[in-house]
């Protein structure tokens, strides 16, 4: 089994956000593989991750950091690969990380997510996915439909919750 999407992460600190991408994927059955890499302290390792992604067939590049953020926009500068970035809230509530990841130059987008929402970024990349795999497609509208049936079920939960001047 090859892995199409990489979640890349600044430190293994920012592995609680992460788990949930990769709880999803496995959820979801698409392989993906996790590494720690760090702009700053391995940036050769970043180079040479970056570089290689297409050809080891990564198809979506998730990139979480925090504090300057710099991990998804210096990926997305070194490959043609879509890079989601996830700032994770280390300082200033993560809003540092956002506007680092957000505020890219143009030609090296990096698509972001909010804060620590790292179960929207694969959600975003299994939706990148989709666009070119029937079974990923499939598997992606059925959990689409899943999203509808909470909130079905959650308005069916308050209707059996009593206030006195409650009408419904």
């Amino acid at each position: 089994m090859n892995p199409v999407v990489s979640i890349i992460m600044g430190s293994t600190s920012d592995l609680p956000v992460l788990e949930k991408a990769a709880k999803f994927f496995d959820e979801m059955e698409i392989p993906f593989e996790m590494n720690a890499l760090s702009a700053h302290r391995t940036p050769a390792e970043v180079e040479a991750f970056a570089h290689g992604a297409k050809e080891r067939g990564i198809k979506v590049i998730i990139a979480a950091a925090g504090m300057a953020a710099h991990l998804p926009g210096v990926i997305a500068a070194m490959t043609t690969v879509p890079v989601i970035g996830v700032p994770i809230n280390s300082t200033f509530d993560g809003m540092d990380a956002l506007l680092a990841i957000v505020q890219m130059p143009p030609g090296i987008p990096v698509a972001t997510v909010g804060v620590n929402a790292g179960l929207n970024a694969a959600i975003l990349a299994m939706q990148m996915l989709a666009v070119a795999d029937e079974a990923i497609a499939q598997r992606f509208a059925q959990y689409k439909a899943s999203l509808a049936q909470k909130i079905v079920k959650a308005n069916a939960d308050l209707a059996q919750v009593h206030y006195k001047f409650k009408t419904n």
